[in-house]
């Protein structure tokens, strides 16, 4: 996955447990790890539930943060229980493929076939997409996006989901972000329209850092802290 405000940042799963599994270690709160990832990834970040639960998994003592590996023949039971394990990874992954909830179940795939449309009554619909700024002619036309990559699993009764896009020239937010290895120091978000001169940058992002990193290390205070600027 890709930051949309940072197109250069790249997080894949094991990378996204990776960062929850320091800041756990860290005394940080799940839902704390979570507005500091949304902040960055916004909606490509795992869901509140999937961080408090692996956060809680790495306070019990786990170490990995890679699926564990289910070895033997797939399950082929169709049991309570792993009806609402099919149930649990499809809320944490509406978009997920029939492949990937059996490589993460370890049931075999008729199986999560039969529990997906047997018991869950759950469809594969593609995700309506509606352009978020839009022209007079197309709030006339309601254009609709339709990207077979984004279907995603409802209940038979439920429509399609509907993602917002924005819109090409739609305004974007500008954020200052420092951070060190065991994460963010300080996220300083420009409101729209606002001239960032010089002395802007100094009171409003050089000044906060400092005292951030001062309050931090109350002992050494700013030595031996470089700052590497980028954009």
């Amino acid at each position: 996955m890709r930051s949309k405000l940072f197109p250069y940042l790249r997080m894949d799963k094991e990378h996204f447990r990776f960062y929850i599994k320091v800041r756990t270690a860290l005394h940080i709160e799940p839902i704390v790890i979570y507005n500091e990832l949304y902040t960055v990834f916004v909606d490509e970040v795992p869901l509140l539930r999937t961080v408090q639960r692996w956060s809680k998994r790495f306070r019990e003592g786990r170490e990995e943060v890679e699926d564990e590996e289910r070895p033997g023949r797939p399950i082929t039971e169709t049991t309570s229980e792993n009806i609402e394990q099919v149930r649990d990874l499809i809320k944490d992954d509406p978009y997920a493929t029939i492949d990937e909830l059996e490589a993460r179940s370890g049931l075999s795939h008729g199986t999560v076939q039969r529990i997906v449309s047997d018991h869950l009554q759950f469809k594969k619909v593609t995700a309506r997409y509606v352009v978020k700024h839009l022209t007079n002619s197309q709030k006339a036309e309601r254009q609709i996006d339709r990207k077979s990559s984004n279907a995603a699993w409802v209940a038979r009764e439920d429509p399609a989901p509907t993602v917002v896009r924005r819109s090409r020239f739609a305004p974007g937010t500008l954020l200052s972000i420092f951070f060190k290895s065991t994460g963010p120091v300080l996220i300083h978000s420009v409101k729209r329209g606002q001239t960032i001169d010089r002395q802007y940058y100094i009171n409003n992002c050089l000044k906060p850092v400092i005292d951030e990193i001062k309050n931090q290390r109350p002992s050494v205070g700013t030595r031996t802290i470089k700052l590497h600027h980028d954009n």
